[in-house]
């Protein structure tokens, strides 16, 4: 007879020393061959696409383009590559107080990003008892170095020629004067719709041109900088400014955290479920109260959208403030339910303690030296293609050509270069992006995901080979080889499983996408009319929602499981998923009553180390690099969301440990139980306290 995991069960049950010392050759060493090689392949297929995708956006992309805007001749403001070098000047200024408003105008037909616009230094402010003007860059007649032009504080206007002046005068240039004052948003002047009364009188006194006073005049521009896309490339900008962070808050930090608490679990298990949970419940109030901060509700350190010094007298709001509102009542609903939550499972956490599947898995990590080594190997490979897929994220995000619009207006403004009024180029520029770049990046963000689902994989795939050896073999292959069975376990993926690995997080990765899909689709049916097809559309698509939500967590499970009787057996995804289904439901009972709570224990436990990422995030991005000058992020959401995800990630690869440990020891009993009739043979004592009966107990205890 052949048990689920391919050992001969009738071998096992004959009597002899060999028997016994060959279990674990018997249950972990056959032969076996390469499985889903085609999956394989197309995981490394997919990587070598991955690279030409990324190598698109290297070669097209400029990440200065998420954070700075572009001036009337296509240069990006900051950029040293610009005409003239514009390396120190950061800050898009639209000079033209009338093409601004004209541009907010409902039935306009001229935009924001066809208004001229000029980078400089810092935003301007109208004199107090004069008029000053911002001209344009110096060149043609104007014999100015751009360094004088800025110790000018960009106004050159005495040194105009009548003609100069006179165009001037009809807001076309070079000089502009400066009525409104302007504040820098996101490195954006948005003018303030308070015209300084003096210079607004001198102006008139000149004879210059009407100028508009509406509200608009500022809406435009705060329109303009609170775009979703101008808010999404923020956030991606945001990365780059936070790349220090993100490697030691979502890279330093959970290693060594995970570290401390697989220590922890191997000396103080029984005391491990009070810590965690206590632990846990103490980072969510910590988290909330920081989101609480910077949303403004409590204390005196909101985030705030301007770059530098700023009028208290104005308050200028954004998306990013309603995106941290949002994220602390977000928070404040999980910081209520894991309080109630903690509360409710109390006395399941009291038996915890006592569940001594939990201390077998200790005793194992204790014996295995490796069992804590290996999980740095994924954790350098994640951390590369991590670096890789970061550095290609902010320059496929940033990717596209820089074209002239194509646009209606009619404007004329005085070119230096030919010395005369031309009104033949009004248009400005902007960032044209190919057609195909939404699914690039789609195609980008599903490779980490997959790559990431892959890694861990492959590494609960070497631990349960390891322990498995160790199961069978009551303990004794670790005293004298400790890494042994952990580098055999290594070689057989690498030999054997890799294809399968690769179909088992293929599988998972893409229900997870279809999940991410249709939720997507759930917010767009939110904006239909409440008719009866839309109210039907709903309906389907939340059942579906709900469906595909318990179809991936079951898969998740069976994935699991699978990784452990391919590690053992060496059989493809396919079948090792049927086997382990089967021998899970044929001692469900058994399984549930300790892996419930132990699978709750692990869970808050990676939250526990994903929640301290957040937090140490929080308190670094606190600091004067990244809340002023170039480094100013525009919100701490994203890095601090990416710290968590990526803390949960280290956290998932180190906790898998005890995770695939666990659940290769209650395989392997439930699998050792029904080679033997019912009765384990090669169960550790302390696994029977929980999983066996008396009499068994006694039997091991005592000997034969």
């Amino acid at each position: 007879m052949r048990g689920p995991l391919g050992r001969d069960a009738s071998a096992a049950g004959a009597g002899g020393g060999k028997g016994e010392d060959d279990a674990a050759a018997g249950i972990i060493r056959h032969d076996r061959k390469c499985r889903d090689l085609p999956f394989l392949a197309l995981f490394a297929a997919f990587w070598v696409a991955m690279i030409v995708n990324s190598s698109f956006g290297f070669n097209q992309g400029s990440p200065l383009r998420l954070t700075y805007g572009l001036d009337y001749k296509g240069n990006i403001c900051g950029s040293k590559h610009g005409d003239p070098d514009l390396s120190e000047l950061d800050v898009r200024y639209w000079v033209n107080p009338n093409q601004v408003y004209q541009s907010g105008l409902k039935n306009s037909t001229s935009d924001l990003a066809d208004a001229k616009s000029i980078c400089l230094m810092e935003c301007p402010y109208p004199a107090e008892d004069g008029l000053n003007f911002v001209c344009d860059y110096p060149e043609g007649d104007i014999r100015l170095s751009v360094d004088d032009w800025i110790d000018r504080d960009y106004d050159y206007f005495e040194y105009l020629t009548p003609d100069m002046r006179n165009s001037s005068l009809q807001l076309q240039g070079p000089c502009y004067p400066i009525i409104f004052p302007s504040i820098n948003v996101y490195w954006s002047c948005q003018f303030i719709a308070r015209p300084s009364n003096v210079s607004l009188k001198h102006w008139q006194q000149m004879g210059g041109v009407s100028i508009d006073e509406n509200m608009l005049i500022d809406k435009t521009i705060h329109n303009t900088i609170n775009y979703k896309s101008s808010v999404l490339k923020r956030y991606v900008a945001d990365i780059g400014k936070s790349w220090p962070v993100l490697i030691v808050c979502g890279g330093l930090l959970p290693l060594f955290l995970s570290l401390i608490w697989l220590a922890m679990i191997r000396y103080f298990v029984a005391g491990m479920p009070w810590v965690t949970v206590i632990l846990f419940n103490a980072l969510v109030i910590s988290v909330t109260m920081f989101f609480y901060i910077k949303a403004g509700w409590i204390g005196n350190d909101p985030l705030t959208v301007v770059i530098g010094p700023s009028d208290p007298y104005v308050s200028i709001g954004g998306r990013e403030i309603n995106h941290l509102h949002a994220a602390a009542v977000l928070m404040t609903v999980v910081m209520i339910i894991a309080f109630l939550t903690s509360i409710a499972i109390v006395r399941r956490i009291l038996i915890a303690t006592s569940t001594t599947v939990l201390k077998v898995a200790a005793k194992v990590i204790g014996e295995v030296h490796a069992l804590i080594i290996f999980p740095v190997v994924p954790y350098f490979a994640l951390a590369i293609i991590y670096m890789f897929w970061f550095a290609a994220t902010l320059y496929l995000f940033s990717s596209g050509q820089v074209l002239q619009n194509d646009c209606n207006a009619e404007c004329c403004s005085f070119d230096l270069k030919l010395g005369k009024v031309n009104c033949d180029s009004c248009c400005g520029y902007s960032v044209h992006y190919t057609p195909h770049i939404g699914i690039a990046i789609l195609f980008h963000l599903f490779g980490c995901y997959w790559a990431t689902q892959f890694f861990i994989a492959c590494s609960s795939t070497v631990i349960a080979g390891s322990v498995a050896s160790y199961y069978w073999a009551r303990g004794e292959i670790s005293h004298d080889i400790p890494f042994h069975t952990v580098v055999s376990s290594l070689k057989r993926l690498l030999r054997y499983s890799l294809g399968s690995v690769a179909l088992g997080s293929l599988v998972v990765s893409s229900v997870e996408w279809v999940r991410c899909i249709l939720k997507a689709l759930r917010r767009r049916l939110k904006g239909v009319d409440s008719t009866g097809e839309s109210r039907l559309g709903k309906t389907v698509s939340s059942s579906s929602h709900c469906c595909l939500g318990c179809i991936d967590w079951t898969i998740k499970s069976v994935n699991r499981n699978a990784y452990i009787v391919i590690a053992v057996t060496g059989k493809g995804f396919c079948k090792a998923s049927e086997l382990a289904t089967g021998l899970i439901m044929n001692n469900i009972l058994r399984i549930g009553k300790v892996n419930v709570i132990g699978d709750v224990i692990l869970y808050l436990g990676k939250l526990c180390v994903s929640l301290s990422s957040v937090l140490f995030a929080f308190l670094m991005l606190d600091t004067h690099k990244y809340r002023s000058a170039h480094n100013k992020i525009s919100s701490p959401l994203f890095p601090v969301l990416l710290c968590w995800a990526l803390g949960y990630v280290v956290a998932q690869l180190f906790f898998g440990v005890v995770e695939a440990s666990v659940e290769t020891i209650i395989l392997s009993f439930c699998q050792d139980a029904e080679e033997h009739d019912g009765e384990a043979q090669y169960a550790p004592p302390l696994l029977m306290e929980t999983l066996g009966d008396t009499s068994q107990l006694q039997r091991l205890t005592q000997g034969p």
